[in-house]
């Protein structure tokens, strides 16, 4: 487990301390009586330094890490059995989470609503989500523009019904008694929003597919 105290690095400003301060205690707040503080602050701290070695937004840190610690924490818990409410998650894995698997989960999202969760992640997490991508997904009335790529951890793994993976072969992570499906895409990087369409057209269709094979009824 990473070290908390060389997690808080000499780099992190003061503003972007006092935000993962804000951050650590509305996840304490939220997670109370679930997890305390040491687990919150290291998930969100682990969290922080995920897209600090990457980022080049670093205003943006802290909302990025408050995100995928609540992500991770929430993960957590379902694999413990600290929270189950009969929900099936799914967890869409490519390599950059930057455009297939960043359309399955608006498509997802959109169409399941409440009545399922889904999760995305990369085996080697890109920048920011592909320009077409989000262009494509517009069209559609789905916006994906504020999500970001991020990486897959055990237990966000450990904790979804249905891995999804687009991609990403051999660094996709496989644990035993879950289920998997391999999704052939073409991937969207480099592609303009018009060649990006038919990929995001099929996706739906396989979302919808997997809507009906989990018993999620789908929204119109």
């Amino acid at each position: 487990m990473t070290d908390l105290t060389a997690s808080r690095r000499a780099d992190v400003s003061i503003d972007q301390q006092l935000a993962l301060h804000t951050a650590a205690v509305r996840l304490g707040d939220e997670f109370s009586g679930i997890y305390g503080t040491e687990t919150i602050e290291r998930f969100l701290y682990t969290s922080y330094d995920q897209f600090a070695l990457a980022s080049t937004v670093p205003h943006f840190l802290p909302l990025l890490a408050e995100r995928f610690a609540r992500q991770r924490l929430h993960a957590l818990a379902r694999v413990e059995g600290l929270h189950q409410d009969g929900r099936p998650v799914v967890l869409f894995l490519c390599v950059h989470n930057a455009g297939r698997s960043q359309m399955a989960l608006g498509f997802f999202q959109h169409l399941a609503g409440d009545r399922a969760v889904a999760w995305s992640g990369g085996s080697e997490p890109g920048m920011e989500v592909n320009a077409a991508a989000v262009a494509a997904m517009a069209e559609r009335g789905i916006d994906i523009s504020t999500e970001f790529p991020k990486p897959w951890t055990d237990e966000v793994v450990r904790a979804a019904d249905v891995v999804v993976t687009m991609g990403c072969g051999d660094a996709c992570p496989i644990f035993p008694g879950t289920r998997y499906e391999n999704w052939d895409l073409d991937d969207p990087a480099g592609k303009t929003a018009e060649q990006v369409r038919p990929i995001r057209d099929e996706i739906e269709r396989r979302v919808r597919r997997l809507l009906d094979d989990l018993a999620v009824p789908a929204s119109r």
